[in-house]
């Protein structure tokens, strides 16, 4: 079932040809796949009902980009490239045994050969693919190898091979073989290779028939599967030569003040990574692009091309000049000028993507506010602010507040609380300080009350807060407590007197609306919490070693920052911040000591998540 965000994502969707890279809640790409419909593709990991290895992808899906190309085979050659570069967990079985992705090389020596490779390497000779079907190379190399020898045997042993027998070696075993002559094989098989297979093709078609004419079906079936596999290698493929030219690309859209720009990487004659820019603008855009350009070469580690193609409203000049005379140029016709329009082509669809989710997001959560105030019996309203609390086992408590304006997160006015008069785990008295000092201030600053408050939790903390804005402050605000159920997933809204649930339609936007809040005040709490939780329980320990006093604790906290670092460090690093040798040795062997109780904190961290 996918969530909001992912709906809109599909309904974004251009129905045309290209890749989709699924990743997880973190951000890491775990599957890639290619394409004719990106939209009907994409939509049916959603859409329809899975098994397996499928439905346990879908269930860890929890974003998506995708890559658009001009046609199915480029879709085929890009998937290849981004499986390569991402490994994602979900495309492993794509994998040959040692991890890599077989070749199809002729050798560079005096009497070459073709065969099979995991690994590509520069030595001069010729690689075609990578394959992901790996029988089907093996099969196109034995084609090859009957209707276009070089050398099947192990070279010279006086006397002929088996193969020169069967007409599948030029005879290196027993003679000198010209290279003209290899020379004219070699440029076959790289015709072939390349895409160039209608004489090979049509050599077949006619075996075929004459095997089926003679009533050897067996053998037509054979050349029949032969030519399967063959179109299946060889057609959607194209040579890596080791002296091809690396070239970037970039292109650019722009529309209602902002910029979109794609950066495409040509290597080894394919597209090998792309990246995507996204920012408003006040200048022209040309300035900009020109002024992206050279910021991006400056980058560590950046490695310049040979050749940078751009659109020609750039002035290529200025930009050679500004990346160390590289030179820049705009393709009038063929690849180059296709491969430049489809990174313009994705620039555009990213930026109108962006504009269209604002829309849908906007429309979508001002209703759902709407939603949420209606199933309350209240006015209207924009701003709602949310409270939450975090400690362990009645240690470091914490609150913390999120604030929503028109249903979107408004992370400048988010606050955090240390509370100081509660040092347990009291759920009514942690609640009434955090109201009370929040409300308090905005009286003293006369600042705008919220529109709804959001307690994460039941009666207890709703009752807390109604004591304190009712009896102590005078404020009549309305006061919502969100509760969940045994899985820790959003349930539903007290509300009322009684604090009755209002069984909130699950599927509504008012509830996704109160989903996405509860979640971000408990993760803005958790986090904050793990940070007080850490540095406290860090500097109880350095505290309880001999030899460490305030100083020297804060210059470990400042350099280290943990526990494990501090343990790993040697006592030349201890050292170089200003510690005798005798305290740093002590540090190190105390800190030994105290490794099984870090097991325990750790454990207990874990608790919190749960």
């Amino acid at each position: 079932m996918a969530n909001e965000y992912i709906e809109h994502k599909l309904a974004l969707l251009p129905d045309m040809p290209g890749c989709y890279l699924m990743k997880n809640i973190n951000g890491k790409i775990i599957y890639v796949g290619k394409a004719k419909n990106l939209k009907n593709r994409v939509r049916s990991y959603f859409k329809s009902s899975h098994e397996g290895k499928t439905a346990r992808l879908v269930s860890e899906i929890a974003d998506f980009e995708y890559i658009v190309v001009s046609s199915d085979k480029e879709a085929f050659l890009l998937e290849i490239t981004l499986i390569q570069k991402h490994r994602p967990y979900f495309n492993i079985k794509l994998k040959q045994g040692n991890g890599g992705y077989p070749y199809i090389k002729i050798t560079n020596e005096r009497d070459p050969q073709i065969k099979i490779v995991n690994t590509l390497l520069k030595d001069g000779g010729f690689y075609f693919g990578p394959y992901p079907n790996v029988y089907a190379a093996d099969e196109t190399v034995n084609f090859l190898q009957k209707v276009y020898p070089l050398r099947r045997c192990n070279g010279f042993q006086n006397r002929p091979c088996l193969y020169y027998h069967m007409g599948q070696c030029l005879g290196a075993c027993f003679k000198v073989v010209p290279e003209e002559a290899y020379a004219k094989q070699i440029k076959r098989i790289k015709s072939f290779l390349n895409g160039n297979v209608a004489h090979a093709k049509q050599m077949l078609t006619a075996r075929m028939e004459k095997a089926a004419s003679k009533m050897e079906y067996e053998r037509a079936a054979e050349i029949r599967d032969l030519i399967k596999y063959i179109e299946i290698t060889v057609e959607k493929q194209k040579i890596i030569s080791n002296d091809n030219t690396p070239r970037d690309i970039f292109n650019y859209y722009m529309d209602k003040g902002w910029l979109s720009i794609q950066v495409f990487f040509i290597r080894q004659s394919r597209l090998m990574k792309r990246e995507k820019r996204l920012f408003p603008i006040i200048d022209d855009p040309e300035e900009e692009m020109v002024s992206f350009i050279s910021q991006f070469y400056k980058q560590k580690n950046q490695i310049l091309p040979k050749e940078i193609l751009v659109p020609k409203s750039l002035p290529t000049d200025v930009i050679s000049h500004v990346v160390e005379d590289v030179p820049v140029r705009t393709p009038q016709r063929g690849q180059k000028r296709d491969l430049l329009e489809m990174a313009g082509k994705n620039a555009k669809m990213v930026l109108e993507e962006k504009f269209r989710l604002l829309e849908l997001d906007e429309s979508k959560t001002t209703g759902a506010m709407k939603e949420l105030t209606d199933a309350m019996g209240i006015a209207p309203g924009h701003k709602i602010e949310a409270f939450d609390h975090s400690h362990i086992q009645g240690a470091d408590l914490v609150s913390a507040m999120v604030v929503f304006v028109d249903g979107q997160p408004n992370k400048n006015l988010y606050r955090k609380y240390k509370l100081r008069t509660v040092h347990h785990a009291d759920e009514a008295a942690s609640t009434k300080e955090v109201i009370r000092r929040r409300y308090t201030r905005l009286l003293k600053e006369h600042a705008e009350m919220p529109d709804l408050i959001l307690m994460d939790g039941g009666t207890i903390q709703m009752n807390a807060v109604k004591d304190v804005l009712v009896n102590e402050l005078g404020l009549d605000i309305p006061v919502g407590g969100m509760v969940k159920n045994t899985h820790h997933q959003t349930a539903d809204l007290l509300f009322g007197n009684h604090d009755t649930p209002l069984q909130l339609n699950p599927k509504s936007q008012g509830f996704y609306l109160l989903q996405r809040i509860q979640d971000e005040v408990h993760r803005f709490a958790i986090t904050y919490h793990r940070k007080v939780h850490t540095k406290n329980s860090l500097s109880s320990r350095l505290d309880s070693i001999a030899g460490v006093g305030p100083k020297t604790r804060n210059k470990l906290l400042r350099k280290f920052g943990s526990l494990r670092k501090i343990s790993n460090a040697s006592i030349a690093d201890l050292r170089k911040l200003g510690i005798s040798e005798t305290v740093a040795q002590t540090i190190k062997f105390s800190l030994s000591k105290i490794d099984e109780e870090r097991k325990v904190t750790n454990y207990q961290d874990k608790k919190l998540t749960h």
